[in-house]
């Protein structure tokens, strides 16, 4: 009787191992092509914050800017839309001595109003942005 031949492997004795290296070589060139290809961000808000030693701030007056988890937008503990917030941002931001904006969002306000409440207070000449009780969020990252 004959003896079938593999179509697989012409040497029955062959070792089974498979080299890698060209599969790991291709698989780097690609990850490569990858990360080269990503697009670059085109969403930003521009947003200055003070530097290490800010000294002293005198604030004259202060207007609070707070963002609860129902996406209430809230100046002074009255609710407003962002057209609203923009208006009283101009308004405040006009005086010869700018009042401070004071801007506490909820640590669970959804990101997309806090961006919008940023960008509004930014549009309408908003400069001088504070992030009190910062710690709070802490515990979220």
């Amino acid at each position: 009787m004959r003896r079938r031949r593999s179509i697989y492997r012409t040497d029955p004795n062959a070792s089974p191992i498979i080299n890698t290296t060209p599969l790991i070589d291709v698989m780097l060139v690609m990850l490569i092509m990858f990360v080269i290809t990503i697009p670059q961000p085109t969403h930003r808000v521009d947003v200055d914050l003070p530097g290490i030693d800010p000294g002293p701030a005198h604030i004259g007056r202060e207007n609070r800017i707070s963002i609860d988890t129902l996406d209430v937008i809230r100046w002074n503990g009255e609710a407003v839309d962002l057209t609203q917030l923009g208006q009283l941002v101009k308004a405040a931001s006009d005086h010869p001595d700018p009042a401070a904006l004071l801007f506490e969002p909820d640590p669970r306000a959804r990101y997309l109003r806090v961006d919008q409440a940023i960008g509004a207070i930014r549009r309408n000449g908003g400069k001088a942005i504070a992030f009190p009780g910062i710690d709070r969020y802490r515990d979220l990252i």
